[in-house]
């Protein structure tokens, strides 16, 4: 009987403690990550990939309607089918619509896959597929328009690339099938030392430049200094300069905060006392050094600063101000299995004077759809975490919050959506 009433006891202290809500990130991983292995490791370090997704993400195009599916059948997990229209609103002929089927090797191992693409575009069907030996650090990869109306560009004739990564160091090259002149089609190397990231590309671009190597025009590199993990509970920081193709310079700033905040929702149980929010903020600053302005009353610099607030696990609001064009964005999502999002966006254009709106269905369930609640198991009590959420601690004897021990490294009691990015560069 003593120990029955000794187990009690544990079960309803364990109840009554204090605990924090922590919910899922709309879109972590971002889609993008599935395909990095594609792509030069350059064109998505320096946080470039965070700052696509902070400054495009939900920000429709000007008089736009999306819809966006992404299945997975609960029976094969290896597999899943994404489809994409888009278009202007009450018109059918101008709308563009893709679709992709994919297989990878494993489920949580996004680096080995193939894919089929098909769409209503140039590239009409497009077969993509990669293979990562992770023990070796190296692979292969290829893209590989199979229908195509018209080959005008190397690139109409597939791609295909060699790279080697790890923690620290990222080389890679890509050349087309075909015998051409410009051999190789692009050449990269990053590398990672402490929290500085470096790096240089050789791609040539535009019609009228060649494949030399003297040419600068061929040639970018980039800087950068980060702080923190690339998990969503981690906060982090970056801060990148950019020198792309002899004309240009941007400088960008990148930070992604957690933060925890005092609730008072009457369908929680009363141990809810706090809930995590998500913070990002970006900055890009585009200045033209040299060459030809891209547009007309664009001058010679651009700007755009953008941030993002998820509330809840329902809500998620951004914002972006440039000199090109302003956007905010409301988004609801609805957690259930598949998850649905939507999305309305405003956009001023700056150059025009004119004022949009877009509207856009995302259903999805790749990611994980689980309404995580810090566990009573792995948490432990952080009254000094005034830094956080400044004012939320005000009673804190009554009120504590609760941290998790991500900041140890263990994140085997989180769902696979709350994990890092793999750090392979």
């Amino acid at each position: 009987m003593g120990i029955l009433f000794s187990m009690l006891g544990n079960w309803v202290s364990r109840e009554e403690l204090p605990v924090v809500l922590v919910p899922p990130l709309f879109d972590f991983p971002p889609l993008a990550a599935r395909y990095r292995m594609l792509e030069s490791s350059y064109d998505i370090l320096f946080s470039k990939l965070s700052r696509a997704c902070l400054f495009g993400d939900y920000f429709q195009e000007s008089g736009q309607m999306m819809a966006r599916i992404l299945l997975r059948p609960p029976d094969d997990p290896r597999v899943d089918f994404t489809a994409t229209l888009r278009g202007p609103f009450g018109s059918n002929t101008d709308a563009k619509a893709d679709a992709i089927f994919r297989w990878q090797q494993h489920p949580q191992d996004p680096h080995n896959f193939m894919d089929i693409k098909v769409s209503n575009s140039n590239n009409t069907l497009q077969l993509r597929s990669c293979a990562f030996f992770r023990d070796y650090g190296t692979g292969v990869f290829a893209i590989l328009p199979i229908l195509i109306q018209k080959r005008i560009n190397l690139e109409d004739y597939g791609t295909m690339g060699i790279r080697y990564g790890s923690k620290h160091l990222s080389v890679g090259t890509t050349f087309t099938p075909v015998p051409s002149k410009e051999f190789p089609a692009s050449v990269w190397m990053v590398s990672r030392i402490g929290q500085i990231t470096s790096g240089f590309q050789y791609k040539p671009i535009g019609k009228e430049q060649t494949g030399s190597i003297h040419d600068l025009r061929n040639w970018s590199f980039a800087i950068d200094y980060g702080t923190g993990k690339k998990g969503p509970l981690n906060p982090s920081f970056n801060f990148s300069m950019e020198y792309c193709n002899n004309e240009k310079l941007i400088a960008s700033f990148y930070q992604h905060l957690v933060v925890q905040r005092k609730v008072k929702n009457p369908f929680e149980e009363d141990a809810v006392v706090g809930i995590t929010n998500y913070v990002d903020l970006g900055f890009e600053f585009h200045s033209r050094i040299s060459g030809k302005e891209l547009h007309a009353n664009q001058g010679e610099s651009n700007f755009q600063v953008a941030a993002s607030w998820q509330a809840n696990k329902n809500i998620l609001l951004k914002a972006k101000f440039g000199s090109v064009s302003s956007a905010a964005a409301l988004t609801f999502k609805s957690w259930w299995q598949p998850s649905a999002a939507f999305s309305f966006a405003f956009v001023r254009d700056h150059l025009h004077g004119n004022t949009k709106c877009g509207f856009g269905i995302h259903i999805d369930n790749l990611r994980d759809a689980s309404y995580e609640r810090a566990d009573p198991n792995y948490v432990m009590l952080t009254p000094t975490k005034q830094h956080v959420a400044e004012g939320i601690l005000q009673n804190h004897h009554k009120r504590p919050m609760l941290k998790t021990d991500v900041t140890s490294g263990n994140f085997e009691a989180l769902p696979k959506s709350l994990h890092p990015i793999d750090d392979i560069i």
